[in-house]
């Protein structure tokens, strides 16, 4: 099989799912492509779930069972072996957002500790997340990010907030577990990029254990990685980055226009794909330096990543080299790249039903807004239930 048709073997992408589980999926996708009907669905689980209705094992065995791993680390185990057993890992991610008190950010922090040590013994979880809102205030980041300095408090905040980094990244420097650290709006972003650079400096000597994130819909992303290079080649640290597309195009492009200053986002989907695509160049190009985890739905950047490598005499398995996609989603992608000898790692999200709902939600929203994506997840899910019947 030629590497432009990996991406279309149903039988294993889907090798994991039952029929049953199949007929999930598909009934999901065809959901999720009409987007008036997830409006009035997340409008009326909202309504639910705020209002206590005994909804939770609807959405349980729906939305939640595709998308999500679980709701405890112990929850997942099932997902996390069994695609394990076709050489996926898994990325363990607390999905609980919009958290605002210390006593939330201190156990966010604890919650990420145990899943580096939940993963220290287990090789299908090399690798720990965590977002930079989930350990500290939205609005101390924006105000670090704008220069402004902080009052006494807030300093005592902000110090407790890098307190929280380091604890998580010394643990992973001491387990062998990645740490990748997501990113989110441009305005809080500077403060993130500094804090994050720090560690890397601390614990990203010998090889990469801390990730930042770069949203590549941000023009000036690539340039922010070269000048990042120079440092790091001047200060003896390695580099280690997660590159994706991004995920706050609407709000980005929303504020910009309000407080009248250039947008940060690439001005159409082309730009931003040859963005993505020339740092991905980039970094395959300074690997001795830079170690990725591209996180990508994309089957052409996809491809361009596995013939970049093939140009560069990159092994399939050099662990500098990640693909990764989110659970429930682009089987195709995650399970053919993992049956050709590639380093995966699915993201997948847990935590209780409730509090995972806001992230159910967005992902509902996004796959609507992503031209193509639920179209070509349903026609593969029709190619594979097709291949079944004529199977059986």
């Amino acid at each position: 099989m030629s590497k432009k048709q990996i991406f279309e073997n149903t039988k294993v992408a889907f090798q994991l799912k039952s029929d049953s589980e199949l007929e999930r999926a598909y009934f999901l996708f065809k959901m999720i492509s009409n987007q008036p009907l997830v409006k009035i669905g997340t409008a009326a689980t909202n309504f639910a779930l705020k209002a206590n209705l005994p909804v939770e094992g609807l959405i349980r065995s729906t939305v939640f069972d595709h998308f999500c791993g679980g709701v405890s680390e112990e929850d997942c185990l099932p997902v996390i072996d069994k695609m394990y057993n076709y050489g996926v890992s898994s990325v363990l991610d607390y999905s609980v957002e919009g958290k605002e008190t210390e006593e939330q950010f201190d156990a966010a922090a604890e919650k990420t500790l145990k899943i580096i040590n939940f993963s220290d013994d287990r090789e299908a979880m090399p690798i720990a997340v965590f977002k930079p809102t989930g350990f500290g205030r939205f609005h101390l980041y924006e105000k670090k990010s704008s220069a402004k300095p902080l009052t006494e408090e807030e300093q005592k905040e902000w110090d407790r907030v890098v307190a929280r980094y380091h604890a998580v990244c010394k643990s992973g420097q001491a387990k062998d577990v990645e740490i990748l650290i997501d990113g989110e709006e441009s305005w809080m972003q500077n403060a993130a990029d500094t804090l994050v650079e720090d560690m890397m400096r601390t614990y990203n000597k010998g090889k990469a254990i801390v990730y930042n994130t770069l949203q590549l819909y941000r023009w000036d992303r690539l340039d922010y990685l070269k000048a990042l290079h120079q440092r790091a080649k001047a200060e003896g640290f390695k580099i280690g980055v997660k590159i994706v597309r991004g995920a706050y195009m609407e709000k980005e492009r929303e504020r910009a226009q309000q407080k009248g200053y250039k947008s940060p986002i690439c001005e159409s989907k082309f730009d931003t794909d040859q963005n993505f695509n020339e740092t991905l160049r980039y970094i395959l190009n300074n690997l001795n330096d830079i170690s990725v985890f591209i996180g990508t739905h994309n089957e052409e950047s996809s491809y361009l990543a596995m013939n970049l490598m093939e140009e560069l005499g990159i092994a399939r398995s050099d662990n500098n080299v990640w693909f990764g996609q989110l659970y429930g989603m682009s089987d195709h992608i995650s399970f053919n790249l993992a049956a050709e000898g590639y380093n995966v790692a699915k993201y997948v999200p847990f935590g209780p039903v409730k509090d995972v709902m806001p992230y159910l939600i967005r992902r509902a929203e996004e796959n609507t807004s992503v031209a193509g994506q639920t179209s070509r997840e349903l026609n593969l899910i029709t190619i594979e239930r097709k291949r079944r019947k004529l199977a059986d």
